[in-house]
């Protein structure tokens, strides 16, 4: 059995997270093994989920991934738990194209591919009966997905919730109400909610959630519907649960400025073969013993200080650079390989200088959105003329780099399609682009094969 609901709001900002961080932790508080997901490219949720669970959150995006890919990376991380819940993405049905019942990447193909309920959040304030309207036109506007049950958020009393609930017909569950409570909600940053690294008294505030859900919200009944599903099959593993093929170790940077992972990027490494060593670029003075790098987004913009002060970290990665050894970085791996880093006040910090380029963070939002990416060279990931897909969001931008180093070219995002991306000089690649590997399983294998040909090479010639 894998037992799973999946949270979706009516829209954003109906309390959809603070709810589902809430009955994670409410669950896990009752003894129950919980596997968080999040449908979508986002890191800053997933960061929540896995404070709560102590279970790393996964991202399930049927934009990125094939069905087949989604029910696999599902299988791999729910099997053994107790139950599974996914939060879903801005509204119900919102994603990628129009046009359709449910658009690419949205919470409702996603429910449909996992065969999974859904629990609607609603927020009911300064509003009765016409929350009954919603309810229905939400489980009619595509009867493939099984809404099977409804919270209300904001409810101001019990008579009002009453009178929501007898607007609705007996044939969708209520799992109940939350008053509104301005203490229980998450504050936001510029790339969403504040991540868990920057929110003070975060485990007080956790017990204080849990507390509250599980006096307004039933739990045995959420367990029921999320038991009350099929199992989900497929006939063989084709990306997840390889045989290793490899015997390698890759640095992992993660600390308070980098932890934006796709957990399954490192799950499948390790699958092949490439055991994760982390190590933080703001508190190490030196890389552990790895053949290769991945050094991925996150808050560099917040540790400028710490990140410049640490010379010998920086001097540490230099040198691995110019031994030739794989590095492969994203977003804010990007900005921390540059020259420098300029601040929302003006103020330049000195960084890595493996990327000739210099950043400086905007107010502005410098990209969102989905991209395909066509590698412009051979590199660490795909040949020439490769494809894959990937996903941006960044308030920096980087210039003093030139289109002949360049990765990728892009399509679609906010940009001109055809325009450059991302700086490739011998075995670094460093890009805008958060790639999610199980798009194109040739990207892992690529990086480790590149990575122990590498090694077998300066192997041969140190013992000459």
């Amino acid at each position: 059995m894998n037992p799973r609901i999946l949270i979706a709001g009516t829209k954003s900002g109906v309390g959809k997270t603070t709810i589902t961080i809430g009955l994670m932790s409410a669950l896990k508080d009752k003894g129950k093994n919980v596997q968080p997901f999040k449908v979508g490219p986002d890191y800053i949720d997933p960061g929540f989920h896995t404070k709560v669970t102590g279970n790393r959150s996964r991202n399930l995006d049927s934009y990125l991934l094939e069905p087949k890919t989604i029910k696999e990376s599902f299988l791999n991380a729910s099997t053994k738990k107790d139950i599974s819940i996914i939060e879903g993405v801005m509204g119900l049905y919102d994603g990628k194209h129009g046009g359709k019942e449910s658009g690419a990447g949205s919470s409702a193909e996603i429910a449909k591919i996992l065969d999974t309920p859904v629990i609607l959040v609603l927020d009911a304030g300064k509003m009765a009966q016409s929350a009954g309207a919603m309810i229905k036109g939400y489980r009619e506007y595509d009867k493939q997905v099984n809404i099977a049950g409804v919270i209300l958020n904001n409810v101001a009393s019990e008579r009002h919730y009453q009178m929501i609930k007898n607007s609705v017909k007996k044939d969708i569950e209520f799992l109940g109400h939350l008053p509104w409570n301005e203490e229980l909600e998450l504050p936001e940053r510029h790339l969403g909610l504040v991540p868990t690294y920057e929110s003070e008294d975060l485990d007080q505030y956790i017990q204080e959630l849990s507390r509250y859900i599980s006096k307004h919200i039933d739990l045995k009944l959420l367990m029921e519907i999320a038991e009350n599903t099929k199992d989900i099959d497929i006939d063989s593993w084709s990306v997840y649960r390889q045989k290793p093929k490899y015997n390698l170790k890759v640095g992992v940077a993660f600390d308070e400025a980098f932890n934006f992972y796709y957990y399954d990027n490192l799950d499948i490494l390790e699958e092949l073969g490439g055991e994760i060593k982390e190590f933080s670029p703001i508190n190490d003075e030196k890389l552990p013993e790895v053949d290769a790098l991945y050094i991925g987004g996150g808050f560099p913009e917040t540790f400028l200080p710490e990140l410049e002060q640490n010379k010998k970290m920086k001097e540490s990665i230099r040198e691995f650079h110019q031994k030739n050894k794989p590095i492969y970085a994203e977003c804010g791996g990007l900005a921390y390989l540059s020259n420098e880093i300029t601040d929302f006040d003006g103020a330049k910090y000195n960084m890595v200088g493996i990327v000739p380029g210099e950043v400086s963070m905007t107010d502005e939002l410098q990209a969102m959105g989905y991209v395909e990416a066509l590698a412009t060279e051979n590199n660490i990931l795909m040949n020439k003329n490769e494809k894959t897909k990937g996903h941006e969001f960044h308030y920096s931008k980087i210039e003093g780099l030139k289109k002949k180093n360049s990765s990728y070219t892009l399509k679609g995002g906010k940009g001109a399609d055809g325009r450059h991306e991302g700086y490739t000089e011998k075995n670094l690649l460093a890009s805008y682009v958060h790639l999610h590997f199980a798009t194109n399983p040739k990207i892992p294998g690529n990086f480790l094969k590149k990575t122990s040909e590498i090694k077998k090479q300066q192997n041969n010639q140190a013992s000459k």
